[in-house]
């Protein structure tokens, strides 16, 4: 990375942790190489060893929040295969908090609160209003059509599920629109990963949102799962999916499910710090500022 991409990195990282100091959490390490890596089916892991470079902290740091300690963080460097382009590596940075007993709208204020200390590290203005909506509010915006009852013949014709359906009509017409400083709550029930679900609405949702700035998607958050038998059941059914797609299974954290039972109410987060990085500058991308770490070829 260039100096300036250096300092900006630095500058964000000092904004961040001076946050979460100021709020109350503890930055907590945790291991890179685990025994598993994901359990979403299209997360792709680095084999390490006798195990896998972590996708994400959180599996771990449910275990931290099950043996008590009720507000952490971790800035952790995270790997995944298949990711490419100007907003994805294939090793990054992720920036994962937890907080016992806060609510989907306390991380959303949380959102707001960073993605301002980030760009005012930098000296650039905070982003205008942040709009909140939902995914269904978006489908019946843009393409005028009702999510709760749409068939997967309605949403794309051809798609082999309804799941599939929804994710081409997400990228090819909602992503797009989203321009400004967005949070987008109330996602299909079938796409909790590890959310808990309501039932309470027209259709089943998942408890979670993303926030999109600049077009960029930065963070995804859930009301996590504190289900046991669920979360096992979870796992169970995206390992199907894998073998199904010819992938191969991850093992269970068994470790993960006993602290699933043991955590309290609570809301996380993932946010891409990269990411951060790149919307507090202005970048066009996480790699913006960046300089070849071998030289070049003679000719």
């Amino acid at each position: 990375m260039s100096p300036e991409g250096l300092r900006a990195r630095s500058l964000v990282l000092r904004a961040v942790r001076s946050w979460f100091d100021r709020h109350g959490y503890l930055e907590v390490p945790t291991p890179v190489l685990v025994p598993s890596p994901a359990l979403e089916e299209n997360l792709f892991a680095v084999q390490a060893a006798d195990g896998w470079l972590r996708t994400s902290p959180e599996f771990a740091l449910k275990k931290v929040l099950a043996a008590g300690l009720p507000r952490i963080y971790e800035v952790a460097p995270c790997f995944r295969e298949r990711e490419a382009g100007p907003w994805h590596g294939r090793e990054f940075l992720m920036l994962e908090w937890y907080r016992a007993g806060a609510e989907l709208d306390d991380l959303m204020d949380d959102v707001e609160a960073l993605v301002a200390a980030a760009r005012e590290a930098l000296g650039r203005p905070a982003p205008p209003a942040w709009r909140r909506t939902t995914v269904s509010a978006l489908f019946r915006e843009v393409l005028g059509l009702e999510l709760s009852t749409a068939s997967t013949e309605a949403l794309a014709p051809g798609e082999s599920s309804w799941d599939h359906a929804f994710f081409r009509r997400w990228v090819e017409d909602i992503e797009p629109t989203l321009t400004d400083a967005v949070i987008v709550s109330d996602w299909p029930a079938s796409q909790a990963a590890l959310a808990r679900v309501r039932t309470d609405h027209a259709w089943p949702v998942a408890c979670r949102f993303e926030a999109y700035i600049d077009g960029v998607e930065l963070a995804n958050a859930f009301l996590e799962l504190t289900d046991p038998v669920e979360q096992r059941r979870r796992f169970e059914e995206a390992n199907r999916a894998r073998r199904a797609a010819g992938e191969e299974a991850h093992p269970v954290d068994e470790a993960l499910i006993e602290a699933v039972g043991r955590m309290p109410r609570t809301a996380g987060i993932a946010m891409g710090l990269d990411r951060l990085v790149a919307v507090a500058a202005g970048w066009s991308g996480i790699h913006a500022g960046r300089v070849p770490m071998t030289p070049p070829l003679p000719s």
